[in-house]
């Protein structure tokens, strides 16, 4: 009864709006990954993107200044991987930070000698468990143009992975899903990208993922979310199988068609 009462909420809302279809269409034109949605789902990603918005403020920190076409951006980013699910998986918590550049957090942080410094190093991206998303727009911007990368993806993963036991790199997978063979096939990827980061060396051009992905699982699972959506095709060629769990997972198949199967 809540979740219809919200949503026929939402509908009058957005009929008042009178948000132009262009507005959106010139928001997330610079996006490659919006293009591939098409027909019906382009129609749905531009309203869970609106409906986003209704739900989560996108507000400004330091010398930020947000404008409709960012916030529209940053929407349709966070929209992408709840497009097969739906938004409600991303409940229990309500703001997006945004700052200009990286920004770095506040309290103590541990060094690799035991040293207890009062800052920690500058981020790109942060998502608190029941709290907020902090991203820098310099990062949301380099999605537009830097293959692979998706900070707004990146974080909103960390989300989905807090739904279950905290950012573990196990989401709560659906009903159906092989847990045992999520697992065999992640670790699998784990440690060929951990071969291939100690072949490869400082040439990470070559490598399938970004070496970021080796901090932890839930590292892991954020990245190659990324990869999923943002380069599908090379990911689909060289894991197959964990493309198989994350299409099951995300009810999208990008290297396809992009749309929610």
């Amino acid at each position: 009864m809540l979740k219809w009462l919200r949503n026929w909420r939402e509908d009058r809302h957005l009929a008042r709006l009178g948000w132009p279809d262009s507005a959106w269409e010139n928001a997330v034109a610079g996006w490659s990954v919006a293009q591939r949605y098409q027909g019906e789902q382009r129609r749905l990603l531009r309203d869970t993107a609106v409906r986003f918005l209704m739900r989560k403020p996108i507000v400004a920190a330091g010398s930020m200044e947000l404008d409709d076409a960012m916030r529209l951006l940053i929407a349709t980013m966070a929209a992408v991987p709840v497009l097969g699910l739906n938004l409600d998986w991303y409940a229990n918590w309500y703001t997006i930070i945004v700052y200009p550049q990286a920004f770095t957090p506040p309290g103590e942080v541990m060094d690799d000698y035991g040293i207890v410094h009062s800052e920690g190093h500058p981020l790109a991206g942060e998502a608190w468990h029941q709290g907020p998303v902090i991203l820098s727009w310099n990062d949301i911007e380099h999605a537009c143009h830097e293959d692979g990368y998706n900070v707004v993806i990146h974080e909103l993963a960390h989300k989905l992975d807090m739904r279950h036991d905290g950012p573990n790199g196990a989401p709560p997978l659906h009903r159906g899903m092989d847990q045992a063979a999520w697992s065999r096939d992640f670790s699998a990827a784990w440690e060929e990208l951990e071969a291939a980061v100690e072949r490869e060396g400082e040439d990470s051009e070559r490598l399938p993922l970004d070496p970021y992905a080796l901090v932890n699982p839930g590292e892991f699972f954020a990245v190659i979310s990324e990869a999923f959506f943002e380069r599908p095709v090379p990911l689909h060629k060289r894991w197959p199988a964990v493309y198989k769990h994350l299409g099951s997972f995300y009810r999208q198949d990008p290297a396809e068609t992009g749309a929610p199967h």
